[in-house]
């Protein structure tokens, strides 16, 4: 379905480049395993199970970790007020709306096309933004489903996950599965399971991290060409980073297993070499291009960079 959110070639090529290059690795992950442990029903099964519970629930499970739930008109009017009129104006389907009762400031779009979406806000965000800041992350964070990066990076994401988890199994089922004369072939079997899975974490959450940082920039833009307001969402991604960083990294570390997903990264304080992997572009970089934008449409007020 065609919409009114500035397409963006570039982001389409990354994402089809990054698919390509994890299916290659997913198979080659998953053959891999089917040669080591000697099951390729097994192997094959669970692989598939996983894959198709990420993608088919992973609005379900997304709301389910981040406390989330589906809202009404009639308990968040205003809300669901400016996601309409967005909708209206990208002339898109509008998806759920869901709000997670958590002091964090944050939003977050999944599901797996526009028709099975769901867009959540917490509390924290409602209480501290204005209307038009409102308005700017919401475009954001349904350009994400417009553009369908969202479930590119759902899919994506997946293999990370899978291969731990198979390296769990791998763990209990072979390691304590033999004793004696299969002690020296099971351990070796798990070494080279364990190495395998390094590879392909390592690998996936490389590519990962290249295709969100740039699907990030690429909602920012599509949101202010959308609204014609890009000093608004300039507002609000000063005021939601600045009080995400005053929040005790402590208290964050739930919520940063969902940060490829989220507005604005759940990063605590004093940011060390984490920063260098984020999933997010740096606040800086994320201003700087909406600046330009500003400057583009003629903006009277262009967005600054202090709260």
């Amino acid at each position: 379905m065609q919409n009114r959110f500035r397409s963006d070639p570039r982001l389409t090529v990354r994402m089809t480049v990054t698919l390509f290059l994890l299916g290659l690795l997913y198979v080659a992950f998953v053959a891999a395993l089917i040669v080591l442990l000697k099951s390729w029903v097994l192997v094959v099964v669970v692989a598939a199970a996983f894959l198709g519970a990420q993608y088919w629930f992973s609005d379900r499970i997304a709301l389910y970790a981040m406390h989330g739930r589906i809202v009404e008109r009639e308990e968040y009017e205003q809300l669901h007020g400016v996601v309409d009129r967005l909708c209206a104006v990208a002339d898109m389907p509008k998806p759920l709306v869901a709000v997670s009762d958590v002091d964090m400031p944050n939003a977050f779009a999944t599901g797996r096309n526009a028709d099975h979406a769901v867009l959540c806000v917490t509390t924290g965000l409602l209480r501290r933004l204005e209307p038009d800041e409102l308005e700017g992350v919401l475009a954001h964070e349904l350009s994400h489903v417009a553009h369908k990066d969202v479930a590119v990076i759902t899919v994506a994401s997946f293999l990370g996950v899978i291969a731990g988890l198979i390296v769990r199994f791998a763990f209990y089922s072979q390691l304590f599965g033999g004793r004696g004369r299969k002690d020296q072939n099971t351990m070796a079997v798990f070494m080279v399971v364990m190495a395998v899975s390094a590879a392909v974490y390592a690998l996936s959450f490389l590519l990962i991290r290249a295709l969100s940082r740039y699907r990030e920039l690429a909602a920012d833009r599509a949101a202010a060409m959308l609204t014609g307001r890009p000093s608004a969402l300039a507002s609000a991604l000063t005021k939601v980073s600045g009080d995400i960083a005053r929040i005790p990294t402590k208290d964050l570390r739930t919520a940063q297993a969902f940060n490829a997903f989220y507005f604005t990264p759940a990063l605590g304080r004093t940011p060390g070499i984490e920063r260098y992997f984020s999933t997010h572009p740096s606040l800086e970089q994320r201003l700087d291009q909406l600046a330009h934008i500003s400057a583009e449409l003629g903006e009277a007020a262009a967005p600054g960079k202090a709260g």
